[in-house]
């Protein structure tokens, strides 16, 4: 799950990583009013959406009196961003974090991951703040400094200094640097966190080591240990599919192909996908029903690739251990009186009960075209679409 900047620093405040004083605005009256609360010379209006290469979208603007405040908050709420990350559709800005500015001396990047190769969580640190870090591993892959944490002792205070002095941190402010790296890393423990990532973190004028914008992933498995954290969830920013999927736990990612996929079992689903494309196909969506799917869960299932539009064909790839056939025959069946079916259907099927699932199917009375096998059903979607 994915939170806005500001939420990201409510978080990180509580660890004693210092961050820049800030109020969400969700007007361009509350705006104005949140930078004459914070009096300072200089404000930063920054869109809140969930994606990142906000700058350079238009979404973060330097304000130097109150009218520049208005101007820039009249400009930025309700416009759509396109960033790299957002996709050529973009994101409309709804909310607003109205900051105060400070006296930038130097920008550097600190970010923590779990890294699967070790299964542990890693520190990574580099001296081109600001920068994407994908650009810097591929331009300059010697400026990425990193510290793999055992997970009994935790961060410690000579991996943390060992970092700053790598990403040369002014040596006065080294022990800050420290200090905000292991807070850092109680914030991320503490929470389940996938993804922390400071970029830039600042070193300021006056001596201060600063989270100039805070991106903060969490691992949604661990979400039910943490009912403050779900409070942060904002679901504008989400695909409404995958919301509505969540609600029956479903499985679902939106993707930009015609052809719906609905599969049980992820490594089904993913090479579902593969062999689609193989045939030249687009896939519309990941989906997996799971193993204990119930006839009700097929039908939601069902109902949500329909209501994508650029559905063209749908694809069933059921092979049945746990899940079995005729459950899903039946829900298949369900859904498409439910719904109605304009777009040809692939029926897959192999496993527990597959002949009881079959007849279910053929005395159903819909047009549902038969697979005998997975390349077989890819390649027969991927003609009907064509």
């Amino acid at each position: 799950m994915n939170i806005h900047e500001y939420q990201g620093k409510e978080i990180l405040r509580k660890y004693g990583v210092s961050v820049p004083n800030g109020k969400v605005a969700f007007t361009v009256d509350e705006a104005v009013e949140a930078a004459k609360e914070l009096g300072t010379a200089v404000t930063v209006v920054k869109a809140q959406i969930h994606a990142g290469g906000r700058g350079k979208a238009g979404g973060v603007k330097v304000a130097k009196n109150l009218d520049e405040v208005r101007t820039y908050a009249e400009e930025i709420l309700g416009k759509t961003l396109v960033t790299h990350q957002t996709g050529p559709e973009g994101k409309e800005v709804k909310r607003l974090l109205i900051e105060e500015g400070c006296d930038i001396k130097k920008e550097y990047y600190v970010g923590l991951v779990v890294d699967r190769a070790t299964d542990r969580v890693v520190l990574m640190a580099s001296e081109e703040g600001g920068t994407e870090i994908e650009e810097v591993a591929e331009r300059t892959p010697e400026k990425i400094f990193k510290e793999v944490v055992d997970p009994l002792v935790g961060l410690t205070g000579f991996q943390a200094r060992r970092i700053a002095f790598n990403i040369n941190i002014p040596n006065e402010l080294v022990g800050k640097a420290a200090k905000f790296m292991i807070s850092l890393y109680n914030a991320f423990v503490d929470n389940d966190c996938s993804i922390a990532e400071i970029n830039p973190l600042v070193v300021t004028g006056d001596g201060n080591v600063l989270a100039l914008d805070a991106k903060l992933n969490f691992d949604d498995n661990a979400l039910f240990k943490h009912k403050d954290i779900l409070e942060y969830r904002d679901l504008d920013e989400e695909d409404p599919k995958e919301i509505e999927a969540s609600k029956y736990d479903l499985s679902y990612i939106a993707l930009d192909g015609n052809i719906g996929c609905m599969v049980n079992g992820a490594g089904l689903a993913m090479s579902t996908m593969d062999i689609i494309k193989y045939y030249g196909g687009e896939p519309a969506n990941f989906l997996d029903v799971g193993g204990g799917a119930t006839a009700e869960k097929v039908t939601e299932a069902f109902k949500i690739i329909l209501s994508d539009e650029a559905v063209k064909g749908i694809f069933v790839n059921i092979f049945g251990g746990i899940m079995k056939c005729d459950v899903i025959a039946s829900g298949v069946v369900e859904a498409v009186k439910q719904v109605g079916l304009e777009v040809p259907l692939v029926v897959r099927l192999e496993g527990t009960n597959v002949n009881r699932g079959k007849e279910i199917l053929n005395e159903s009375g819909l047009n549902i075209t038969a697979a005998d096998s997975m390349a077989d059903g890819a390649q027969k979607i991927v003609e009907l679409v064509k």
